[in-house]
């Protein structure tokens, strides 16, 4: 399972002080645009010419409402083959955009639609919530003049895709979608469903001259190709299998057709398994190719390589996994070549006979290698896969997933940030293995490529897609191994990590406190996972305005992770960071300063200067350096860190985001306001383009534009206005009693109160003071509010209740501080002023004895 922390875990504040984001948006988009994976098109790929009259036609009727073809059929007739076609010419025919999304699983077709929004720039993408950014690529094809085009590839679930069918009201654009599907759901709607059959006797004749020719080796084309291909059953699949064996083995048609009938079907795939009607011609293609694959590879790795390509993505995986010591391991003990000495049987496998058997299994068209295509350089036909999968034995599938998983985490790169499209396909391929592999990646114990999957989504900013596969990881782990499972409890522990970075702060910590129960009952309080969930709830009582608590919790951590672990080791480290995050946040800057220090430092000896957990204690440091008034000191810190976090996480990514803010919040403190607005400026439309106009990081930056424009010459309404939509933005997805809610209410009531608005500001900050007090009676926002209430009656000539203010503020604050904490010094001298203002003489005696 791994470490139950994961990459780049750890608790990150997103209060000013510690907020991090980047200068340039890099460069502009360069149309044509392509995005997903376009199949290359066959080796003598024929045109089809009656079906594209059919798709042309029904094209045509569209008007300007957008027309979707569903070409549906069975598998292996070729749709994908005729929608890449149409992709390829599209671009070649001045389309601008072309995207390509496998339609296998709903999912997968949001996330193309998040990737081509961020490609694109579209306002309001939102990589934070998947379902959000797509919904706002959907409202930009909808409305956009640009040509585009949208491939759906082979949809399975028709009512799951309806509401994410893209339109085009200017005209501009169109859908090409593929299914095996017959379903009355894919047509209506301004939907066209065309029927793919298989070749016709012509287009079969003329794919098989074409494709030998091709190679030279026309002349094995025979009087019995006809034949052949009728047996065949003019299936484009089973014919490009044919083909390959043919000239590979210098095969005429004769040849090939008598020993396909020779084919031992029945004990591969009996009929009664062929639910298609057309699995059984592809199988025994599939059979012959395979033989003479064997045939052709001395070291018996052909078969084993087969097998374990199919259980992962059809769309492809890298060539690096095949080198890895679990897939070479694996593949030297499956291997058993029949010719072979037995010192050859024994002999390990290397990674360049892995690489031979590759490109064998690519000569006989059973799967594609070409490392161009990287990271999905290895790919194989669904249809193909399938047919392997089939045949290969119930018993071998534990041995094979487990070989498959490992091979796909020891291939993962870590830290994957700098690599989104690999880490895109690693997740992608263990998605795929996971639901071809069923329950065996869960024996003897959640397999740790689940978990890594889920920490890469989170580690990508994929906030709302991690929150859903950390909840469906947990019920899986409880399903098979129950609720005390520690990989239940790590599942958890993420899923309430995932819950804290979308801001469900009190849920988060309903669930992290729960589960740190658990983990201290089941695992012990000083188990790693305990330490881990132990860190996260101070991470979300640091978001829920709980300080003490916070650094309570932080404390406890490094205090343990001393008594267990190496100083050195990644979660002691990760414990030192949060405690200085904490310490900051409740204002003991001193003390988080020291520690910041001495741990940037440490994570540079250790782990490098660019390493994003370095990144992260460097600009943690600058935000104390900015709270100590060492401003200068504080940016130059800020714009290192920015540039970094560009040229490793990209301009998009959260964490650039965050120290792109953070870089504006010193501006801010040395007056350079210009700056500081220039750069929030960016920063919220990159939070807001690639992570949502409601994310937690775009409503923190907004507050703090805001704040800034107050200072900006002529834009006090404007000010307002932001701040009242913050308001707006935070009560619609927290509820009204969510702590942020009412620390952004406070904001708002501030606000009219600098701005001159005195009975609007009053009237908002009594609101927010009693719905504070009945929340969260004692926490120091609550004193605060109460004191800026104090300071907005005392403008207003208010005294009475500025002296019933300050009287309540200072008891509270004694009780809860004790005299010497800066708020009740604070509150003592604003009663004095108040009783001086007053003329209460007595009352003034009285409190300054």
């Amino acid at each position: 399972m791994g470490n139950a922390l994961g990459s780049y875990s750890r608790v990150t504040n997103i209060g000013e002080q510690h907020v991090h984001l980047p200068p340039d948006r890099g460069p502009e988009v360069t149309w044509p645009l392509e995005i997903g994976a376009v199949p290359t098109l066959a080796t003598a790929f024929q045109p089809r010419s009656d079906l594209r009259r059919a798709v042309e036609a029904a094209r045509s009727g569209g008007g300007s409402v957008v027309l979707t073809q569903v070409l549906s059929g069975g598998g292996g007739v070729g749709k994908s083959q005729l929608a890449a076609a149409y992709a390829t010419e599209a671009v070649a025919n001045g389309t601008e955009l072309v995207v390509w999304a496998s339609a296998a699983r709903t999912h997968q077709v949001i996330m193309q639609y998040a990737q081509a929004a961020v490609r694109i720039g579209v306002p309001g993408a939102d990589s934070g919530d998947p379902e959000a950014v797509a919904r706002a690529f959907l409202s930009w094809l909808a409305t956009t003049p640009r040509r585009w085009l949208v491939v759906l590839d082979n949809i399975t679930d028709p009512a799951g895709l309806a509401p994410w069918w893209p339109a085009s009201r200017t005209g501009t654009g169109w859908v090409l979608a593929t299914s095996r599907l017959h379903d009355a759901r894919l047509s209506g709607g301004g939907r066209t469903r065309i029927a793919i059959d298989v070749y016709t006797p012509e287009e079969a004749h003329a794919y098989l001259r074409a494709r030998l020719d091709g190679d030279g080796m026309g002349h094995l084309l025979d009087n019995h190709s006809g034949a052949l291909a009728e047996a065949l059953g003019y299936l484009p699949l089973a014919l490009g299998h044919a083909a390959a064996y043919m000239i590979n083995e210098d095969l005429s048609s004769a040849e090939y057709l008598d020993r396909f009938h020779r084919t031992r079907l029945e004990q591969a795939l009996p009929e009664s398994a062929d639910a298609d009607g057309y699995g059984r011609q592809i199988t025994a293609t599939l059979l012959l190719s395979l033989e003479a694959a064997q045939r052709a590879d001395p070291t018996g790795l052909v078969t084993p390589t087969l097998t374990l390509a199919a259980l992962l993505d059809p769309a492809g995986h890298p060539r690096g996994v095949w080198g890895t010591p679990t897939a070479l391991c694996y593949l030297t003990i499956c291997r058993m070549p029949p010719h072979a000495p037995q010192h050859e049987k024994e002999t390990a496998a290397t990674a360049e006979q892995v690489h031979a058997a590759l490109r064998i299994l690519h000569r006989y068209a059973l799967l594609t290698c070409d490392t161009r295509a990287e990271p999905r350089a290895v790919r194989i036909h669904a249809l193909t896969a399938r047919a392997v999968r089939e045949s290969t034995p119930p018993e071998v599938l534990p041995g094979l997933a487990a070989a498959a998983a490992g091979s796909l985490l020891e291939a993962w790169p870590d830290p994957d940030q700098p690599h989104p499209d690999l880490a895109a396909a690693m997740r992608a391929n263990t998605e795929a293995l996971a639901g071809h592999s069923g329950d065996h990646l869960w024996y003897p114990e959640g397999h740790a490529v689940l978990y890594t999957a889920g920490y890469s989504l989170a580690n990508a900013g994929l906030t709302a897609s991690a929150t859903a596969y950390w909840q469906q990881l947990a019920t899986d782990s409880d399903r098979l191994h129950g609720p005390h499972d520690r990989g239940t409890l790590v599942a958890r522990i993420q899923l309430g990590a995932s819950q804290r970075q979308v801001g469900d702060s009190d849920n988060a910590v309903t669930l992290l406190e729960q589960v740190l129960a658990d983990c201290e009952q089941t695992l012990g309080p000083d188990n790693p996972d305990t330490l881990v969930a132990r860190g996260n709830l101070a991470g979300a009582y640091q978001q829920s305005g709980r300080a003490d608590d916070a650094v309570t919790l932080m404390e406890q951590v490094v205090a343990d992770c001393k008594r267990r672990l190496e100083p050195d080791h990644p979660n002691s480290l990760a414990a030192r960071h949060n405690l200085a995050a904490a310490y900051g946040y409740a204002g003991r800057t001193g003390e988080a300063h020291s520690i910041a220090e001495q741990l940037l430092d440490d994570c540079e000896r250790t782990m490098g200067s660019d390493h994003p957990n370095t990144l992260a204690a460097r600009g943690n440091l600058a935000g104390f350096y900015r709270q100590a008034g060492h401003i200068d000191q504080a940016i130059g810190i800020e714009m290192e860190v920015l540039a970094a976090r560009v040229q490793t996480a990209g301009p998009d990514h959260p964490d650039t985001i965050v120290a792109r803010s953070n870089l504006a919040a010193s501006y801010k403190k040395a007056g350079r306001i210009t700056d500081a607005v220039a750069c929030l400026e960016q920063a919220l439309r990159d939070s807001e383009r690639n992570l949502s106009a409601d994310h937690p990081y775009s409503l923190n930056i907004r507050r703090r534009l805001a704040d800034c424009y107050y200072h900006h010459a002529g834009r006090i309404e404007e000010a307002l206005t932001i701040e009242e939509e913050t308001l707006a933005a935070l009560e619609r997805r927290l509820g009204p009693d969510d702590h942020n809610v009412l620390v952004g209410r406070a904001s708002l009531g501030s606000a009219y109160w600098q701005a001159g608005y005195l009975d609007r500001a009053i009237t908002i900050l009594n609101r927010v003071l009693a719905d504070s007090e009945r929340v969260r009676p004692d926490h120091p926002d609550t004193l605060a509010v109460r004191g800026n209430l104090a300071a907005a009656n005392w403008q207003a000539g208010h005294i009475d209740q500025v002296i019933a203010h300050m009287e309540r503020l200072l008891a509270d604050s004694r009780r809860i501080h004790g005299a010497d904490h800066s708020t009740t010094v604070t509150a003592l001298a604003g009663l004095a002023a108040a009783y001086v203002q007053a003329g209460r003489a007595d009352e003034l005696s009285t409190l300054l004895q």
